[in-house]
């Protein structure tokens, strides 16, 4: 028995909430409870989901909001429907390389790529909401026009990003009287322009935004800073729902989000991992972590070769998710040795469908039709319903930019590119970059639920729901966490806290320059002695603060097979709260 307070066979410091009615899991309590109040007032998964997402816009600025964008997962149990929204905006269509011959800045206006997530929340929202959209939105418009205390941690974020600090518009907001002082905890942070934007969202919609007056002030803004959106950028995006992927690990169906998102690599970490017994090698052993780290290193090798939008390239998808495929990248694992420069392998090799054409992008404007820093949440019913969601604004206040009188913080997206016309993710206008954002869903297979609710139609049933922000690490927390669940049997609460690693591998980081030492970051809570093994068998081991946030924020639900009641987790790493009821 484990001696912290809520442990069970593992270390917990706060307790596995639960509840039978209602989950929600966010990165901030008051959007938790905000979530929660839509749930209590008749509203389903999916209409607490949105509300979430919408009041985390407001408290949680720093992390996302609609001047970004994200992927949103959504289960229905009655239909057994399982749909990705892929909410994520495409390069404005002036932005050549020749523009950015200087490269691509982290921080002001031309940092911005066209805001997609608006359009994921109204789509989700009109294909399976219950509530209006107005009384989706009431919590959010509440808390930006009363205002909320700062917490020490958005303090703290306000405090080290100096063009926020310094921009006009964006020190009006976030600085005591606009003077520059950052806001300090415990004041309050009203933002009567973003409450005023979203009440014109909640009475107008979508059009409000992507063709109206907002969409006209973004531009504008945009045009005062010598940007690049333009209407046209706005009137053409638009989200699109795609079909998830998915891989078998242990009994379990791990569901994830297609490219643009990276949500193949936790599927192939996962085929890779499935090949040994992590169960029999114990938590934390170095010879598990050591498997990982490997198996994480050859699938972003392989994204790094591979993936790009698929409206531009054609992903080997199958290949790369292929049992014969994992089988042979596992063979290659050094068992006493850390790799070094890690190259992709040939999925093409294990693909049965032929090569498809795919337009090369010349002339194209905007994604064809189809029927970080980055905050996740996830959020269940009663009925079995659930949805995991990521949104972000890219790095912590995306742009540092809030767009005139709108009250939106711009992202700073187009970091993400490369400029090498050569890298399979170059800079296209009108294309939609590469993403880490990645929801996932686990389900066990062939049972009903206990309740008769999560799927049983079809003999699937809803276990898990779980993301992180954290760009390159999520794919990498997110299968520590499915390990610590599947392979370590710990509650959801130890899963969360259990310490976690990141790998950081040169070459294959998201963010310009795209360029990395090589380093293996570790919590200290870790054994000295796995350290101490790691770094003997080759990785370059750095040593963390014990609640490191760089190794990923997660959040987690679980549905109980026999009761159907629900569990939820929230990381201790940052301001997130589970709320049950």
């Amino acid at each position: 028995m484990s001696a912290t307070p809520h442990g069970i066979q593992f270390s917990a410091h706060r307790p596995v909430v639960m509840g039978r009615n209602g989950m929600v899991c966010a990165g901030h309590p008051l959007a938790a409870q905000a979530g929660i109040s839509i749930l209590q007032r008749g509203g389903n998964a999916v209409d607490a989901a949105i509300g979430t997402a919408a009041a985390l816009n407001v408290v949680e600025p720093l992390m996302s909001g609609i001047g970004g964008d994200g992927f949103i997962m959504s289960y229905m149990a009655e239909s057994d429907s399982l749909r990705v929204c892929n909410g994520t905006g495409a390069a404005p269509y002036a932005a050549t390389l020749d523009r950015y011959r200087d490269g691509i800045p982290m921080k002001g206006i031309m940092s911005v790529s066209v805001p997609g997530l608006l359009n994921a929340w109204l789509d989700v929202h009109d294909a399976g909401g219950r509530l209006p959209l107005a009384d989706v939105l009431a919590p959010a418009i509440a808390l930006a026009s009363a205002g909320f205390p700062v917490s020490y941690y958005l303090a703290g974020a306000i405090a080290g990003d100096a063009l926020l600090r310094e921009f006009s518009t964006s020190k009006a907001i976030f600085t005591r009287g606009g003077t520059g002082l950052p806001l300090q905890p415990g004041d309050i942070l009203v933002q009567t322009d973003l409450a005023r934007t979203l009440s014109t969202i909640a009475e107008q919609g979508r059009d409000a935004f992507y063709r109206g007056a907002i969409g006209e002030a973004i531009v504008r803004f945009s045009d005062e800073q010598n940007g690049l959106l333009t209407m046209a950028d706005l009137n053409d995006c638009r989200a699109r729902w795609q079909e998830p992927i998915s891989t078998r690990y242990r009994g379990y169906t791990v569901y994830e989000a297609p490219p643009n998102s990276s949500g193949h690599i936790l599927l192939q970490e996962l085929n890779i991992i499935d090949r040994h017994d992590i169960a029999a090698l114990g938590f934390g052993a170095p010879e598990s972590i050591h498997l990982m780290v490997e198996a994480k290193k050859m699938a972003f090798a392989d994204r790094e070769a591979y993936v790009a939008d698929p409206d531009y390239i054609d992903v080997p998808l199958a290949g790369m998710l292929s049992a014969e495929y994992a089988a042979e990248r596992a063979a290659a694992i050094d068992p006493e040795r850390a790799g070094w420069n890690v190259a992709a392998g040939d999925p093409w090799r294990h693909q049965t469908a032929p090569r498809r054409a795919v337009a090369s992008g010349a002339g194209r404007r905007g994604p064809r039709t189809e029927e970080e820093d980055t905050t996740c949440f996830v959020v269940a019913d009663g009925e079995g319903n659930a949805v995991c969601q990521l949104q972000s604004i890219q790095s912590g206040w995306g742009s540092s930019l809030v767009a005139g009188d709108t009250g939106i913080l711009l992202n700073n997206r187009m970091t993400y590119w490369h400029l090498d016309p050569a890298h399979v993710d170059c800079l296209q206008p009108g294309k939609r970059v590469r993403h880490t954002m990645n929801p996932v869903m686990v389900f066990r297979e062939g049972r009903a639920g206990g309740n008769g609710q999560a799927g049983s139609g079809a003999g699937r049933q809803l276990m898990y729901a779980l993301g992180t922000p954290g760009a390159d690490c999520q794919v990498q927390s997110n299968m520590q966490v499915i390990a610590n669940l599947v392979d370590h049997g710990m509650t959801l609460q130890e899963a969360v806290e259990a310490p976690r690693w990141k790998d950081v591998q040169d070459g294959t980081e998201s963010t310009v320059p795209h360029r990395a030492e090589n380093r293996l970051l570790m919590e200290s809570r870790f054994d000295a002695t796995t350290v101490r093994r790691l770094r003997a068998m080759g990785h370059p081991v750095h040593v963390l603060d014990a609640w490191d946030g760089v190794t990923g924020r997660e959040m987690a639900l679980q549905i109980d097979p026999d009761t159907g009641a629900l569990h939820g987790a929230a990381d201790p790493r940052y301001d997130g709260y589970a709320v049950g009821y």
